[in-house]
């Protein structure tokens, strides 16, 4: 199994979008990429932690690529919205992928420069593509929220 690490805005959606995805074994949302330790919900909103909501993504690889998975992450937010997505706003949204290999790293950039010049996007892409740090996993209700509700989406 191999771990990917994404924020996408809100991570209740994406962690459902990648929940559907074949070949992903497990998913988990929590915080990273900031520097307060262990992070809470109410810390990470403040935009203070200077940590993002994210989705941690076990995977594998003989199944779904990473390649794949950044395809997904592509398709359910708007990479171009610096430090927000819909109606949310906050470097906690932020549009980030933090790699765990050097692969995964020189993966994020292709696929985003790919990205960048498909015409898909009326803008820029501004997704930081940071190496991993340490992984704060949000509180137990923040797991799999939209499936635990019945619902399909966040907004």
């Amino acid at each position: 199994m191999a771990i990917a690490t994404f924020g996408a805005g809100c991570f209740w959606g994406v962690e459902l979008t990648f929940q559907k995805t074949k070949g992903v074994t497990s998913t988990s949302v929590g915080y990273t990429g900031g520097t307060t330790q262990n992070p809470t919900y109410e810390e990470v909103c403040t935009g203070r932690s200077g940590h993002a909501e994210v989705v941690q993504v076990e995977y594998d690889p003989s199944i779904v690529s990473f390649d794949e998975l950044l395809d997904v992450l592509w398709g359910c937010h708007d990479p171009t919205t610096l430090n927000r997505q819909g109606p949310d706003r906050g470097t906690q949204y932020r549009s980030a992928i933090y790699y765990h290999s050097p692969e995964q790293e020189a993966s994020a950039k292709a696929s985003k420069e790919k990205a960048d010049k498909s015409g898909r996007f009326n803008s820029t892409i501004v997704t930081e593509i940071t190496a991993a740090s340490e992984y704060t996993m949000a509180e137990d209700y923040h797991q799999k929220y939209l499936e635990k509700r019945g619902m399909g989406s966040c907004h």
